[in-house]
């Protein structure tokens, strides 16, 4: 029998467009981001949230995210994240071998918020439906989704899990 597997859905906190002519990829935190993961890390930590594998887009913003929350663990930086789609993120997720009971992925929209609507099904209560449908409304910069299920990585598809957290860092102040 599967034990209960939770997975992180992060996008990258607020990046800056103080130099124009900087490639996408290479642009870095802002200083508003630099302060969304400080608080990140201490909603994460009064979580207990402690993935076993983290798979990182190479974006400059998107490692920087993963450097400010503090996260130790085995860590995967992946540029095949930087411009994945929702079918690609989710054909990477079925690859995590079976005894990872948890994961994190540190990336991008618009990919990050249909994956993590596409993998919620509906929710039996209230709270978990508000959460729904704000990741509906929007999923932020520097946004945390946890996600769980009771299936293999291999058999993730849609509403297969259940929203169970999200923290924005709004929520944070």
């Amino acid at each position: 029998m599967l034990t209960r597997r939770q997975l992180y859905v992060l996008r990258h906190a607020k990046s800056s467009w103080d130099e124009p002519g900087l490639d996408d990829h290479e642009r870095p935190l802002a200083p508003r981001g630099r302060r969304a993961a400080g608080a990140l890390t201490r909603q994460i930590e009064a979580d207990g949230i402690r993935p076993a594998l983290i798979l990182c887009s190479s974006a400059r913003r998107a490692r920087e995210t993963l450097e400010g929350i503090g996260l130790a663990g085995r860590v995967s930086i992946e540029p095949e994240l930087y411009s994945a789609n929702v079918d690609q993120l989710l054909a990477r997720l079925r690859r995590i071998p079976d005894q990872i009971g948890s994961a994190m992925v540190v990336g991008h929209n618009p990919a990050l918020q249909i994956l993590t609507l596409r993998l919620a099904g509906s929710s039996p209560d209230a709270e978990g439906e508000a959460r729904r449908q704000s990741v509906l409304h929007k999923f932020p910069t520097g946004a945390l989704a946890t996600l769980s299920f009771d299936c293999a990585w291999r058999q993730l598809v849609a509403g297969t899990a259940e929203l169970v957290g999200l923290v924005r860092p709004k929520d944070l102040h």
